[in-house]
């Protein structure tokens, strides 16, 4: 059918049975002789997030670039959830997997990184994996609380998804540790990525006496929460609190005010780990990659000094 190393008449006889016995080709047959399909599972971790929603976009792209197309499949938040889809991507003939994990050290991951072409993004998994993709959290959650304090805060709540913490991205840790060397009050609180739960949990903590004077949020999805639960309270960004993202999203740019974040260099980051998990599908390198993606502050109006730190330094 291919007309592989058959003369023209042979093809031309082939052909002429396959239209009469309304044959048609075998795309999974296909696949499985030359061992690929061009199908790349790609595993969110939780689509109601922004920066969630433009990395699988962008990621599409770059995979399209190399030949590959994805499936994309979303935990929603469920580590439960993240095991199991992982399990039925590996299972449905995909050549590889990029995943954004909820639980890294799920001892799942070493058992499908021995089947199936891993690249990770954010967090370093427990398992076997091609390629990792890391973002240096400690640095990037540093960055913010010294910003946070060098503006006069020093009572900050910190909303965050409930992810687990690894070596290279221990948030919650992190902001255990810099809050208690400059010496500010912190107040973690989990939120899911969606702007309705983020405004609920926001509420409650906007609610408390005293009151934070600053919310760092790690998602710009969850800062548009918080926007929409101050605005709820009559409370005005920054002058009754001071609001930082995450994601360096187009979103935090266009908001009112504009949202104070951390850039990652998202496009950079989609064409790293489609780039690992190309190579690794074409059958190189054989030892794993890391890639370590370092933060950049942006300062925006949604941050400044607390009124209550200005009334006392006047």
């Amino acid at each position: 059918m291919r007309g592989v190393q058959t003369s023209p008449e042979t093809q031309e006889r082939v052909r002429r049975a396959a239209e009469e016995l309304g044959y048609t080709g075998n795309a999974v047959a296909r696949a499985l002789a030359r061992g690929r399909t061009g199908l790349v599972g790609v595993l969110s971790g939780s689509l109601e997030d922004l920066g969630e929603q433009r990395f699988v976009e962008t990621l599409g792209r770059e995979l399209g670039r190399r030949d590959l197309h994805m499936v994309v499949a979303d935990a929603r938040g469920e580590p439960d959830r993240e095991r199991t889809l992982a399990r039925q991507l590996a299972e449905q003939l995909v050549d590889g997997l990029v995943v954004s994990p909820l639980d890294p050290s799920d001892s799942s991951w070493e058992e499908i990184g021995e089947v199936l072409p891993i690249v990770t993004v954010g967090d370093a998994l427990a398992g076997a994996t091609v390629g990792e993709v890391l973002f240096d959290n400690r640095a990037g959650v540093g960055l913010v609380l010294e910003h946070l304090h060098g503006l006069g805060h020093r009572r900050i709540a910190v909303l965050t998804p409930s992810r687990p913490s690894t070596p290279d991205r221990p948030a919650e840790r992190v902001v255990a540790e810099v809050c208690r060397s400059l010496d500010v009050e912190a107040t973690v609180v989990n939120s899911r990525h969606s702007i309705e739960d983020a405004g609920g949990a926001a509420a409650g903590l906007l609610g408390s006496e005293p009151r934070p004077t600053a919310l760092f949020c790690l998602s710009d999805s969850i800062a548009c929460g918080v926007y929409a639960a101050a605005a709820a309270q009559d409370l005005e960004v920054p002058s009754d609190l001071s609001v930082a993202g995450y994601d360096g999203h187009p979103i935090a740019g266009v908001v009112t005010p504009p949202l104070t974040t951390v850039e990652w260099g998202m496009q950079d980051v989609a064409t790293a780990a489609a780039g690992l998990l190309a190579a690794a599908v074409a059958g190189r390198p054989k030892s794993r990659t890391r890639v370590r993606v370092a933060p950049e502050l942006v300062t925006r109006a949604s941050t400044a000094a607390p009124a209550r730190a200005e009334a006392t330094a006047g």
